[in-house]
């Protein structure tokens, strides 16, 4: 991410894609698993995963399986 180690929050959990060419297949891939709300704050870009008490273990699982997928893919 692009906050200071000590501001950070412990509830989201900030990325950027190593290869910005692969943004577009990301966003389609998150879009296609029905996740939503990953956008990362207006000023810094990036991706931010939000992980709050209401969210479902199973959504978690869900974003780490299209990362994963992408990964392959890289």
């Amino acid at each position: 991410g692009y906050s200071v180690k000590e501001d950070r929050s412990s509830m989201n959990a900030t990325f950027n894609l190593i290869n910005d060419n692969l943004k577009e297949t990301f966003d389609t891939m998150i879009k296609e698993a029905g996740i939503n709300g990953l956008n990362g704050h207006r000023s810094v870009g990036g991706y931010r995963a939000s992980m709050y008490n209401a969210l479902p273990l199973d959504s978690v699982k869900v974003l780490v399986e299209v990362m994963s997928e992408l990964e392959r893919k890289a």
